[in-house]
């Protein structure tokens, strides 16, 4: 797979609002880490580790296959 890019979609920002409005720094903290991180994340020019994808899906008690999407390019 050399030579393949992918980008991971995702639907933060859209689980956030229907979760009560949550703000970033609220899932932030609650994910344990940065504001900025959410903000990138949302922005789709970070790509979260195994671990804080998981946290966010535990936050939103959502299986992590509906909140991040592989997208080919």
């Amino acid at each position: 797979m050399t030579g393949e890019r992918a980008t991971l979609a995702n639907s933060i920002r859209k689980l956030r609002l229907e979760h009560g409005d949550m703000t970033q720094q609220e899932l932030a903290d609650r994910a344990k880490c940065s504001r900025q991180t959410i903000i990138m994340l949302e922005q789709e020019r970070y790509v979260p580790s195994l671990v804080l994808a998981m946290r966010i899906a535990r936050i939103f008690r959502t299986p992590v296959e509906k909140i991040f999407t592989l997208r080919d390019i």
